[in-house]
């Protein structure tokens, strides 16, 4: 089975061109030279010729040392995704005839999701004949606009979805 690490570097003897653009240790161009030429030089230097451009013609090579190489972009790699950081979408749902103490208390949680870098999607869903009565929950959803444009900015207008209304806020 293929692994998922990205593209496999070829090294030294598995090099299959015949010349090859070579870049020695120091980062100095060395020109195009013939491959096996390359290798001696590489081993003469106690390096190994390291494939880094394989789909320019002819392919660009390095003397490096692999080993090293391969650690480096290990760390680089590690470091990146190290600094990604992850965007979860923190949903907060209420009914068109939500009590006032309760819509204040989502609207300070929603405000602490918003705070710690989250999105957060308010959905309003209707049960029975609610959903006769949609106007309650667009003059809800006004109120929480009024109430979220201070901290965030709307990521995506209200819209009816089935029996929900839906609206997604992310930080400013």
């Amino acid at each position: 089975m293929p692994s998922k690490k990205g593209p496999k570097l070829r090294i030294n003897e598995f090099i299959t061109t015949n010349s090859v653009r070579v870049i020695d240790e120091k980062g100095n161009n060395l020109g195009v030279i013939d491959t096996k030429e390359a290798i001696k030089q590489a081993s003469e230097a106690g390096l190994d010729l390291v494939e880094v451009s394989p789909q320019v013609d002819p392919p660009v090579c390095k003397i490096l040392d692999f080993g090293k190489f391969k650690y480096e972009a290990q760390k680089k790699a590690s470091t990146a995704k190290k600094k990604q950081k992850e965007v979860t979408i923190k949903e907060i749902k209420m009914r068109p005839g939500i009590d006032v103490h309760d819509y204040d208390f989502k609207i300070r949680a929603a405000h602490k999701f918003i705070g710690l870098g989250d999105k957060v999607k308010f959905t309003i869903r209707f049960k029975g004949r609610e959903f006769e009565h949609h106007e309650i929950a667009e003059s809800l959803m006004s109120r929480i606009r009024e109430k979220m444009e201070t901290v965030s900015k709307i990521e995506q207008e209200p819209k009816l979805e089935g029996r929900q209304f839906t609206m997604i806020f992310s930080g400013n």
